[in-house]
């Protein structure tokens, strides 16, 4: 059994994702992979204090990069699951806004 602040991996601070919570009230994070949209939901609405509306998963995969002498195929960065978390109009997440 996990804890909610295990689900919650990081925040993923992105242009997009910044667009997202500047313009439509979406939050992006790297969540655990075993992690489903009930648990993610639980784990936002505890930790931050906010009403969540509609939760979003999806599994990024693994990003791969050649090196330029060898031409060898090295993946660079392991695949993760994210979650975009919409709240409530009127919610915000302080870690996100930056300083004010």
């Amino acid at each position: 059994m996990t804890s909610i602040y295990d689900i919650l991996r990081r925040p993923i601070l992105t242009e997009k994702s910044s667009h997202q919570y500047a313009k439509l009230n979406q939050y992006a994070f790297e969540v655990a992979k075993n992690a489903n949209k009930s648990m993610i939901k639980e784990a936002v609405e505890d930790i931050f204090d906010v009403k969540v509306l509609r939760v979003n998963t999806m599994i990024m995969p693994a990003k791969r990069s050649r090196r330029a002498q060898s031409r060898r195929v090295l993946v660079r960065k392991s695949a993760y699951k994210k979650a975009i978390v919409t709240l409530a109009p009127g919610d915000t997440i302080a870690i996100f806004e930056g300083v004010r």
